[in-house]
Formats: C-alpha cells, structure tokens, sequence
C-alpha cells in the first residue's frame, strides 16, 4: 500500500483516531421502495423504471410494507430502539441520477435509535454505539466509462432509483482501523442471518461511507473531519483509514491544517485524494414528505416481527462452543455464513465426535479453499462428507497421512470425501504382528531415543510412532500403532 511520509511510532502514538461509519443497506424486496416496479439487480438500463420512480408530475408514492418489515428486523437486530412513529422527509439536491431532484429519506424522526454491536480487540470486547437506523429510498447510478465516447459524456441507469434502503450510522466510537474492520464484518453477519439483504458490495447492496478525524491523545475535541466515499471492500475500508490516518497527522505534525473535505480511495495507489471541499454543511432544505403519513409501527408489530428473527451470530458462536466443546476460532470460522452453520450443525450431531469435525474444517478445508481461492459454499467437500471423514478419523481407520492425502484427491477431482473414499479406500495396516515388526526394526535403529524414553522421557514415544508411521507408507492403524509402541518401550 502506498502511504505518505513514513512516521515513526512515538509521532503517531501522539494522536488518537476518531472514526464513525455510514453504512447503506439495500433491502432484499421484490418490488422497489414506493412504486411495484422490480427490485432485481442486472436488468437493461432503464428497463424497472414507472411514474413513480422516475419522479413525473402527479405520481404519488406508496410505502412498500415488506421494506419496513425488513428495516424493523434489522433494526432490531442491531439492538435499536425502534420508533412507534417516524416520519419521512424529502431531502433536495440535484444530480443527474436524481430525477426527482429529491431523495425521500428520514431526518429527525427516523425509525430506529440508540442501537450497538460488539467486537473484539486486544483489550477484550467493545461496544460500538450505533445512532440510528433510517429507511430511504436510492438513486439512480451514473456511468463514467465503458462507452466510446465516455471521456465527454456521462450514461445515467435509473434503474436502482427507488430501491428500497436502510442507513445505519454509527457513534464516533471507534478508535482503530482494525475495529472499523471488524464492526462491518459483525453488521454484515447479522444482516446476512436476518435475510433483509444479500449484503453484495460488487452489486452496490452494501455501500460504506467512513468519517475520519484525528486529535491529540487525551484530547477531548474532535479534529477536522473527512469523509472517505467510494470504497468497496471492508479490506480497503480498513487500508484507507490507514492512510488517512497517517496523511492528517502528516499535515498537524508539519504545521498544517486538516480541512474538512469529501476524498475518495484509489486502490491500485493505494491512497485517498481530495473529491470536493465541505467547509459548509449541504443544505438540503428537508421537509416532511407531503405525499407520505407518518409512518407507525406498533409495539403489537414490533413483536409480530421479532419472531421472526433468527439466532444471531455471536448468541449461535457462544452456543457452539459450549454444545461442541470447540474453541471460539472454530466457531467463528463454522459461523462465517448462516447455510454453512446449519450445514456443520447437522453434521456434527450426525457425527460421533463434533470437536473431530471442526477440526477438520479447520485444518484441512479451509486452507485448501483459500489456496484454490474458492468460498465454503463452493467447497467440492460437504459438511456431510466432512462428518464421514471425521467418523473414519475418529475410528482409527485412517491415519492423519491418509486422510490429507483423500482430501488433496477430492479437491483435485473436484468430488466429495465419499466418493474418493469408496474409489480409492487405504488399505491400512490392522495385523499386530506387522507393526510390531516394524516398531522393533525403528527401536533397533535407534537406541539413543530408546535410553531417553526409559529415563523418563515419555514424550520421545512420538517420535518412535512417527517413525513407524513414515516406514509403513501411513497406513498402520493409529490407535493400535499407539498402543503397540507403548507396550514394546516399556516391556
């Protein structure tokens, strides 16, 4: 990443980082905010366009119910207090993708308040304050290139015009790149398990805005701030607060002054640069939607949509380590994605030792997905499959070797654990005398290793089985191998 005039650590400990977090959600409706037209991503430009999104004179807008449903749940979710009544207003400014000249939004009366999420730094668990939670409705999107004639003209898609949105801001609480990083990866999950997205920031479903400031430590003003816009991966959110970081302090330390301004990140440089001033506040003259009642959602509404919420991650995290007995890195690493959770729930009820399971996901699936750069969903090995290895494992019919060896085998014939299992099944060594012949030609062999362990260095066993393990290819059985190295180290 490209960074400004490295500073060194004593100048940049001076200082303390105050970052908030505007993040827009696009709801996962049928039809679109106000209007029925479709709320599907992809189709022709301006092919899901009506009266009613492209603003046209005498068009009045209608209140999709199943957007507030979705924007209650997720406020809830978030721990929101969700208001009874809100209000929506128009918020006025003009943009080419903006056929209104106005955005419906919510301004001091939004549907949701006063919410949290925690996340874990070194010092422990945080609670990050969120302040509100809003519906509104998106505009349309500008296109800069992809045609002919691009360097002097700009396409306008409305087709996203009047999607339904939830904008959930949060406290200036957060003090580190790493915290931003990890409060989004928390939202998203929640968003994710609740259903009311997909959450698809290539598509534009989850677009994050970063609001960045630094003062001297101990300081209680906040600095100048600036707004980081146009940045579409939580990695490069964290890598452009990184930079903005270090950029105003550069400027303090040289006698310079932070000015308030909107920048965009450029991630092939690998830094932020200045988009436009914002000395003054925009005025976008709000008023209450004329064509709009106030919003209600009643306390009897509030708990019909309640039952609908799932389990969330960290309650289903703190569950499974203490219903499995694994660490809390598996659980976080099994609770990535809702489907994959439900998928290694099943197995590992399904399996004699669930432990044996994360294990396996752990040391054997996941870093062969990453080396084939593939998702968990994409993974040529089932959960199921996984729970049969497991099974095998745990037995003693297959020894770590061969089992490494059948996973290599399904990732590269892109086939389940089964399969290639019931093709190519191991033949492992169960014969008492066979491995013991082994183990007396390895003690034989090794006679220094043999004094240590009857001087009472117990734990030299494993090298003898490791020995044992090498000269029969990996296919003498674990348990008896174990079993049998004991006995002759100690006859």
């Amino acid at each position: 990443m490209a960074t400004t005039a490295s500073l060194s650590p004593e100048v940049l400990a001076k200082y303390e980082p105050v970052i908030g977090l505007e993040v827009h959600v696009q709801l996962l409706t049928n039809t679109k905010a106000f209007c029925g037209c479709s709320n599907q991503f992809g189709a022709p430009p301006n092919t899901h366009v009506c009266p009613v999104c492209l603003g046209l004179p005498g068009a009045l807008p209608v209140l999709n119910e199943r957007a507030v449903e979705f924007a209650t749940l997720a406020a809830l979710a978030i721990n929101c207090e969700v208001r009874e009544r809100s209000i929506f207003a128009r918020k006025n400014y003009f943009y080419p993708d903006l056929p209104k000249g106005y955005q419906i939004s919510q301004f001091d009366k939004p549907l949701a308040k006063n919410g949290w999420i925690e996340v874990p730094t070194p010092e422990g668990t945080k609670r990050i304050g969120i302040t509100r939670l809003h519906m509104e409705e998106d505009a349309g999107k500008s296109i800069h290139d992809g045609f002919a004639d691009s360097a002097t003209r700009t396409y306008v898609d409305l087709n996203r015009c009047g999607t339904p949105l939830i904008e959930i801001v949060s406290e200036p609480d957060i003090r580190t790149p790493e915290e931003a990083y990890e409060y989004l990866t928390r939202l998203k999950e929640i968003l994710l398990y609740t259903a009311v997205s997909d959450c698809n920031m290539e598509e534009g479903s989850l677009r994050c805005d970063a609001n960045v400031s630094v003062r001297p430590r101990g300081q209680e003003k906040f600095g100048t701030k600036a707004e980081v816009k146009n940045v579409n991966s939580f990695r490069f959110i964290r890598s452009a607060l990184e930079y903005e970081i270090e950029r105003q302090i550069e400027v303090i330390e040289s006698g310079g002054r932070v000015i308030q301004e909107t920048r965009l990140w450029n991630a092939h440089e690998g830094r932020t640069y200045s988009m436009r001033s914002k000395e003054q506040a925009h005025d976008y003259r709000y008023f209450p939607e004329p064509d709009l009642p106030p919003l209600i959602v009643t306390a009897e509404r509030r708990a019909e949509i309640a039952k609908q919420m799932p389990e969330l991650p960290e309650a289903r995290r703190a569950r499974m380590v203490a219903e499995y007995e694994i660490s809390e890195q598996d659980a976080q690493t099994l609770t990535a994605t809702q489907a994959f959770a439900d998928q290694f729930e099943a197995a590992a009820k399904a399996a004699k030792s669930p432990k044996r399971v994360a294990n396996l996901v752990q040391s054997e699936l996941t870093s062969r997905l990453k080396l084939k750069g593939l998702e968990l969903e994409e993974s040529p090995i089932t959960m199921k499959g996984i729970a049969f290895a497991a099974d095998l494992a745990e037995e003693g019919k297959l020894s770590s070797k061969q089992l490494k060896q059948l996973f290599d085998a399904a990732f590269e014939n892109g086939e389940d654990f089964a399969i290639v299992y019931e093709r190519e099944k191991p033949q492992q060594i169960t014969d008492p005398a066979a491995i013991e012949k082994m183990i007396d030609e390895i003690i034989a062999a090794n006679p220094k290793q043999v004094e240590q362990y009857r001087g009472g260095k117990k734990t030299v066993a494993a090298f003898f089985v490791g020995q044992v393990m090498k000269l029969s290819k990996g296919q003498a059985n674990p348990a008896l191998l174990n079993e049998l190295v004991t006995k002759k180290l100690d006859s």
